[in-house]
């Protein structure tokens, strides 16, 4: 039953490799729970068992450590997930998690770094005209100028950017070719315009830097590569970021962190909030709202300076 579900999230919900190997854990820890209070099928368990395993999940035992609520949601997502689908499939009569719910968890602003702070993050590339420079300059611009992950960005073949002449277009034109395509989690793929800062540095690259370090490999239709000719993994791209946030100076910034900011100047600019859920390819809105509480700081600001009895 465990293994026709995983495969079903594999198949059918399209989870990453990643997150199928966090169910995975979960639920044979589920399973042993189960076991350990004499239930051999699904038929047999009670909601009073689901409550159980969360509590187990948060206090820890002798094997397991205790999980802090993000982790102990993400479990109990995974056990309800598997009881409806033994409901679906008829293996169970009942839903035993239906009314179980994860533990609330704290909300967490993201974190995000100021203007002027990425431009001395991608000015911390380097000027020298060397193949890893531009090829770091071009990543760097990619990440924040499309909000993509990281994921997201080492993924990118050839034919996904524009190639060609880039184009000075008026404000408020339409280019087709100033445009990315990013695949994203579950297999959906979403088209993000590319800045004139991203176009140009992926420019320099794909003319003087990419065909150079092309050489040294066999041939990959990757976009960003490293200094074999392979293609850039993610760990090399963080490394990237890392030397360049410590030759800047600043500290704490992940790719990550570089896609919050993407949300929170969009925001702060004046971009709707569903737009920017389209660009970061969230799902869902709620996802995204959490980038509004991220400038409340700024509406506070704009309300100061720009209504007439704001000021007492």
């Amino acid at each position: 039953m465990l293994s026709s579900y995983l495969a079903h999230l594999a198949v059918e919900r399209g989870l990453s490799a990643n997150t199928l190997a966090s169910y995975r854990r979960d639920l044979r820890r589920y399973v042993e729970h189960l076991r350990s209070r004499g239930l051999e099928t699904f038929a047999q368990v009670a909601e009073s068992d689901v409550v159980a395993f969360l509590a187990a999940l948060r206090e820890g035992d002798e094997d397991h450590p205790a999980l802090v609520a993000s982790s102990a949601a993400r479990a109990v997502s995974a056990v309800r997930g598997l009881h409806r689908f033994a409901l679906r499939e008829g293996v169970a009569g009942h839903d035993p998690a239906h009314e179980v719910r994860p533990p609330r968890q704290l909300r967490r602003l993201p974190k995000a770094i100021t203007v002027a702070e990425v431009e001395r993050l991608i000015a911390a590339c380097g000027p020298e005209d060397s193949p890893l420079a531009l090829r770091n300059r071009a990543l760097l611009e990619v990440l924040y100028g499309t909000g993509a992950r990281i994921s997201e960005a080492v993924g990118l073949a050839v034919d996904d950017v524009p190639t060609g002449p880039a184009r000075d277009e008026e404000p408020g034109q339409d280019g087709d070719q100033d445009q990315v395509r990013l695949r994203g989690k579950g297999g959906r793929t979403r088209i993000v315009p590319l800045g004139r800062f991203a176009r140009k540095a992926l420019d320099a690259y794909l003319v003087r830097a990419r065909p150079r370090l092309a050489a040294h490999g066999r041939g990959t239709p990757a976009l960003f590569l490293n200094a074999r000719g392979g293609r850039l993994t993610r760990q090399g791209a963080w490394e990237v970021l890392q030397a360049a946030a410590e030759r800047a100076g600043l500290s704490g910034v992940s790719p990550h962190m570089l896609r919050h900011s993407f949300a929170t100047h969009l925001l702060d600019g004046g971009a709707d909030v569903r737009v920017v859920q389209e660009l970061l390819g969230h799902a869902s809105v709620t996802t995204t709202q959490v980038y509004t509480l991220v400038t409340v700081d700024k509406l506070r600001e704009v309300y100061a300076a720009a209504h007439p009895r704001a000021l007492h």
